[in-house]
């Protein structure tokens, strides 16, 4: 197996035996990045020479007895990550030159044990997107057939793990962002519970929602990563102070006994076939494994997708305020006045998804429909949070679909946003609970593209799923499949 193949956990082992060094694996993998990504799209910035200066100096860290779970492992970061000294543009050009000064804090956690930077990743704009399409840079193609999507927003941090460009990413989750691009590309993506690991330095989209988390080739790469990034920082007003377990303790206990719930607004007519098939097939494997099955409802799902669209969008509206031409970021010129400075500055530097998120979150905000709209949406908002909190009375953890489909074509789905916005049907009502989710390898579609599934968890119950999600996963070969490029 060649060195870019391998895993977080393989790599460690090999460099505490001294069978390889951080150089290797980093030259390895900077050169598997140029021989693939013009037809991927998977980078925006590469940052070849300081990868080869962080894993020399892994290297001496190693000699000298230091060998944490990522130190010398090269890894990628979505580009919405700031990382000091490196651009960071948020897919966008209203940030295409920006330099962050600071490191963000998961990236910052993950540099302290020694892991190695390659590049920060495509996505769609501001993370608002479901296709990786909407991104200033051109959109990114997914491995296993490059005329279909990678997912979004974090279409390059999956693209890049399915692409063996990388050894692990990080992704963002505002409303599945993580889990359905994981999904699609055929690798692990996990969604923290809100507040479980820092937002610090994470260039905002919908505040109440964003949450950051790893994009792996396994299951225990994805608890290791969560480990190294997890837990509480004070510069995080939404960071929760709680301790931080070992993930990956109870991956041997199995799940005998398990009680997993369907829920059943999941499983709706309408489904892809292929989709189908591949949760009967999970089910019928976990029952196999000894999980006991539940039906259990959440009868407020068919009002996540618009209850998501007025909270996050309104919150877009807010954050995105802060980019207007003066104090950071693209400025447009000849221009006459402040207010023209402004107009023109965001008229250039947004594209079209983003501005019509943030025109739909402004008259949401707005005086007169405040109380009808996004009022109205945070106790809608509230009911969807008690149907897991009652679902999760009755079971341990929820098993459904990540989409109702495969990756769509490119383009398909462009001319019709609202299409695109139902695609995350699935995992927005997670975002909008706060609750963890994963998304692992679980079929092929008939025309060869990979179908995640989805496992959910109690608020701080990433332990269970990762524990099921692991169990399931050395059951099968979903996770050993490789694209072909």
């Amino acid at each position: 197996m060649e060195l870019f193949e391998q895993s977080i956990h393989d790599l460690h082992q090999m460099l505490k035996k001294r069978q390889v060094s951080s150089l290797e694996i980093t030259k390895a993998l900077l050169a598997r990045i140029e021989d693939t990504d013009a037809a991927i799209n998977a980078f925006i910035t590469v940052t070849g020479e300081q990868a080869l200066l962080d894993a020399a100096a892994a290297d001496q860290r190693i000699a000298a007895g230091d060998c944490a779970a990522l130190t010398g492992i090269p890894v990628a970061l979505k580009d919405i990550f700031l990382t000091k000294g490196v651009r960071t543009t948020c897919a966008s050009r209203m940030l295409e030159n920006f330099i962050a000064p600071y490191d963000a804090t998961a990236w910052a956690r993950m540099k302290g044990q020694g892991a190695v930077l390659l590049g920060k990743l495509n996505q769609d704009e501001f993370a608002m997107g479901s296709s990786c399409e909407n991104s200033a840079f051109g959109p990114t193609r997914n491995p296993w057939n490059r005329e279909h999507i990678p997912g979004g927003s974090s279409g390059g941090s999956a693209a890049a793990i399915a692409a063996q460009q990388a050894v692990a990413t990080l992704g963002t989750d505002t409303g599945g962002s993580i889990r359905q691009p994981a999904s699609h590309c055929g690798c692990v993506g996990l969604k923290p519970t809100y507040g479980r690991v820092s937002r610090y330095g994470v260039i905002a989209y919908a505040s109440s929602l964003d949450q950051v988390g790893p994009v792996t080739r396994d299951v225990a790469d994805a608890a290791l990563l969560l480990g190294a990034i997890a837990g509480h920082d004070p510069k995080d007003s939404t960071s929760v102070d709680c301790p931080v377990p070992d993930y990956t303790a109870g991956f041997q206990n199995g799940i005998k006994g398990l009680k997993v719930g369907l829920p059943k607004e999941y499983f709706i007519e309408g489904l892809d076939a292929d989709v189908q098939k591949t949760m009967d097939q999970a089910i019928a494997r976990f029952r196999q494994l000894g999980a006991e099955f539940v039906e259990v409802s959440l009868p407020h799902t068919n009002y996540a997708v618009a209850t998501y669209y007025l909270i996050a969008t309104a919150e877009a509206s807010s954050n995105l305020a802060r980019y207007e031409g003066v104090r950071f970021g693209h400025r447009a010129e000849d221009t006459a006045g402040l207010m023209d400075l402004m107009m023109q500055s965001r008229a250039e530097g947004f594209g079209t998804e983003v501005k019509r998120r943030i025109m739909l979150g402004t008259y949401a905000l707005s005086s007169g429909y405040y109380d009808a709209y996004y009022l109205k949406a945070q106790k809608v908002r509230t009911l969807i949070q008690r149907d897991f909190i009652d679902a999760f009375a009755k079971v341990d953890l929820l098993l459904t679909p990540v989409a109702p489909t495969p990756a769509f074509k490119i383009g398909e789905k462009s001319s019709d946003p609202l299409q695109m916005y139902l695609s995350d049907i699935f995992t927005i009502p997670v975002n909008l609970a706060g609750i963890c989710g994963i998304s692992v390898p679980a079929g092929m579609s008939g025309s060869g593209l990979p179908i995640g599934l989805q496992l959910l968890g109690r608020p701080f119950g990433e332990e269970t799923i990762l524990q099921a999600a692991y169990c399931f996963e050395q059951a099968t070969e979903w996770h050993r499949a490789k694209a072909a490029i």
